[in-house]
């Protein structure tokens, strides 16, 4: 069986970016003032995202459990979407009970160029269950349009459309 999987120019740069990170961590843990627990937890994270379009709107969903919905901010200038937003550490833990932290903590900014398709005055967002649901609308005109195919020869078809006889 043959899978197929869709060619990523830039997979080798993602993979040297992740190893960048993991050293800068190693660097930030070593002489942090707070511990390795603390520096790992509070470093900026990057939410995934899923964009998908249809003839009517340009979708983003955005992963970000854990956080309250005032500590996320949605914003459009000079036609880039812009989504910010904290994850804050939990206080009424006792940090020395903790064996092992794997949830990042932070903020995250994420930016979007807009296609000029977009009709930024037509945006909503949502929040549900952990996941930021962002519609776009489409403009009017950048919506599908059908197009009647005539048939016969184009004289016939003028002939038709100028009240003439043929």
């Amino acid at each position: 069986m043959t899978v197929l999987t869709r060619w990523d120019p830039f997979r080798e740069f993602s993979t040297m970016q992740d190893r960048m990170n993991r050293m800068n961590r190693l660097f930030r843990e070593s002489y942090s003032p707070e511990g390795p627990e603390e520096a790992l937890t509070t470093t900026s994270f990057a939410p995934p995202v899923d964009i998908y379009e249809d003839e009517h709107n340009i979708t983003l969903k955005i992963e970000v459990p854990g956080i309250d919905e005032k500590d996320i901010d949605v914003r459009i200038e000079n036609n880039t979407l812009t989504v910010h937003g904290e994850r804050k550490i939990e206080k009424e833990e006792k940090e020395e009970n903790f064996r092992r932290v794997e949830r990042q903590y932070g903020s995250f900014t994420r930016s979007f160029t807009l296609p000029s398709s977009v009709d930024s005055g037509q945006v909503s967002a949502h929040y549900d269950n952990g996941v930021l649901k962002i519609k776009l609308a489409k403009k009017a005109e950048a919506k599908p349009k059908q197009i009647k195919v005539n048939v016969g020869s184009e004289k016939t078809l003028e002939a038709k459309t100028h009240g003439k006889a043929a």
